[in-house]
């Protein structure tokens, strides 16, 4: 693992969201993205290394939908950087992980992404992620 990319915080509004954000952190919102096939949208921030991305469900179904209809707001996974997904998942598995998707997919802000199971990771939901390299 090269660092930690991000942490992901679930939000019902990314409007009430990314002003709050905007004036916690101290910086704009560099990037918002819509992920079809995860029913979100993102929005990122950016302070020094360390960077946020705010997650607003699109559907009622969705996955943060859900999540925040069992938890409330507040953060959602962490995601760490990866220099070869792929090898990463191998290594991972081997060490016993289970992964919710071992196949890497499209994620938000140009990357490749796979989620480990809370269940192996003391609750903690954790994405590794690759720069998608074009």
């Amino acid at each position: 693992m090269k660092k930690v990319e991000h942490i992901g915080i679930a939000v019902k509004s990314l409007s009430t969201s990314i002003p709050l954000f905007t004036k916690i952190l101290n910086t704009s919102c560099y990037k918002t993205e819509e992920v079809e096939s995860e029913k979100v949208k993102t929005a990122f921030f950016k302070n020094g290394d360390t960077k946020v991305e705010l997650l607003e469900s699109t559907q009622p179904d969705g996955i943060i939908a859900r999540f925040i209809e069992r938890k409330g707001e507040g953060m959602h996974h962490i995601a760490f950087e990866v220099e070869d997904i792929e090898k990463e998942v191998v290594r991972l598995k081997q060490e016993g992980f289970i992964f919710l998707n071992e196949i890497p997919k499209k994620g938000a802000d140009n990357k490749i992404v796979c989620f480990l199971h809370p269940k192996e990771t003391n609750g903690i939901l954790m994405e590794i992620c690759q720069e998608i390299i074009t």
